[in-house]
């Protein structure tokens, strides 16, 4: 509280006014460490996505395996299939219960967008339960990554 001396005593009589200037400065220098500690806080982040260490999740008696191999063919369980049939021979592998759940596997070396639209044709036909296959370990350093051999026969599905 602020008080001010009264000329006619030697009484202090107390303000009513709130002094504001440390307030002010307080709040400039937080403002002034938010400006400035702001733009640093966005990070630039490498992405390396062909390991997973999601919990397994449980898979049907026979599963229905969509693979895009590395020349970005499709296959159909062990069955290749040209794109332009891929979703009547889907249709036909999941006996045309869209609600049936289709794993899709792609090669690590298969571009993202290459994925996308394998996914954006498989929900336009209606597929919109894809669980994403990929192998269980512990990730690595990108630069000492090396690729788990297919046979060891560990795979996770995540939903979608």
């Amino acid at each position: 509280m602020a008080a001010r001396v009264d000329e006619t005593g030697d009484e202090l009589v107390e303000t009513h006014e709130i002094n504001v200037t440390p307030f002010i400065d307080v709040m400039l220098v937080l403002l002034i460490i938010f400006m400035v500690a702001a733009p640093l806080s966005t990070v630039d982040v490498h992405v390396d996505l062909p390991v997973s260490t999601a919990k397994p999740q449980p898979k049907p008696d026979k599963p229905v395996y969509l693979t895009i191999k590395q020349d970005r063919t499709l296959t159909i369980g062990n069955e290749s299939v040209p794109r332009t049939q891929f979703i009547a021979r889907l249709g036909e592998a999941v006996q045309f219960d869209r609600n049936k759940r289709v794993f899709l596997r792609a090669d690590q070396n298969v571009p993202y967008g290459e994925l996308m639209n394998v996914l954006n044709v498989m929900r336009d036909a209606g597929y919109l339960k894809v669980a994403l296959v990929g192998l269980e370990g512990v990730p690595q350093p990108a630069a000492t990554q090396t690729a788990p051999s297919e046979t060891d026969g560990t795979a996770s599905g995540v939903a979608r």
